[in-house]
């Protein structure tokens, strides 16, 4: 959730909680509170969902880096090692066995294993007579199989955690609005108690923090303290 987002729906609660200590009897009144509850609720709903899909998707990179390691300290490693002792037999071997020398990306990885691995099936017949361990073959194929799978669950959370996200925007939004609404009845009904006017307009308000000043060049500013920031009070309307 960004602050902005944040600063909303924390808000949207301060005004739920100070509209239950100070209840209004008419429909209307009753109505906005309803819906700022469900509202409130449903940022809740999302906010989990994006924790959740965030959480899913650092698992998923972590696997899939750990995948990555394991396949190319080990089993690409194996196969280019006997490809080397089986090109005696066959000299240009060894080169395809050879993993590009700028791989960056994951997917551009999936492709070289694949690639490798389906010359390994190939030509397994000469490569287990120098040596290699079907077992170490068979193993890379069930790992390729994982990282496809690890890889479009990483991806259904990313686009699940973004989804949340773009909705609690939105729902932050109505959050507003709500208030909006209420904030006209109570500004009626407590035109006369200025103390409780008072609570009402802090409860309703949106803290706005203040973006830092940038550094110096180097780092703190002149006298050795780095700016600190400050805050405001809007209100939501």
């Amino acid at each position: 959730m960004n602050g902005n987002s944040r600063r909303k729906i924390e808000m949207g609660a301060r005004a739920l909680d100070w509209s239950r200590a100070h209840p209004d009897g008419s429909p209307g009144y009753a109505a906005a509170v309803s819906r700022l509850q469900e509202r409130l609720s449903r940022a809740d709903h999302l906010a989990s969902q994006q924790r959740d899909g965030i959480l899913e998707v650092r698992r998923a990179t972590a696997r899939k880096r750990d995948l990555r390691r394991q396949m190319k300290e080990a089993h690409l490693a194996h196969l280019a090692k006997v490809a080397q002792v089986a090109s005696e037999e066959e000299p240009d071997l060894a080169t395809k066995f050879t993993m590009p020398g700028r791989i960056t990306t994951y997917a551009a990885f999936r492709t070289a294993a694949l690639g490798l691995a389906a010359e390994a099936e190939s030509r397994k017949e000469l490569l287990v007579k120098h040596g290699m361990s079907e077992a170490v073959l068979e193993n890379l194929k069930q790992l390729l199989e994982e990282f496809d799978v690890v890889t479009e669950r990483g991806a259904q959370s990313r686009a699940g955690h973004v989804g949340a996200s773009i909705e609690l925007d939105n729902v932050a939004k109505e959050v507003v609005q709500v208030v909006r609404v209420m904030d006209g009845l109570n500004r009626f009904r407590f035109v006369r108690d200025g103390e409780l006017l008072s609570a009402w307009e802090n409860a309703s308000s949106v803290t706005k923090s203040r973006p830092e000043k940038p550094e110096t060049e180097g780092g703190p500013t002149p006298g050795g303290t780095t700016p600190r920031s400050g805050s405001e009070v809007r209100p939501a309307a």
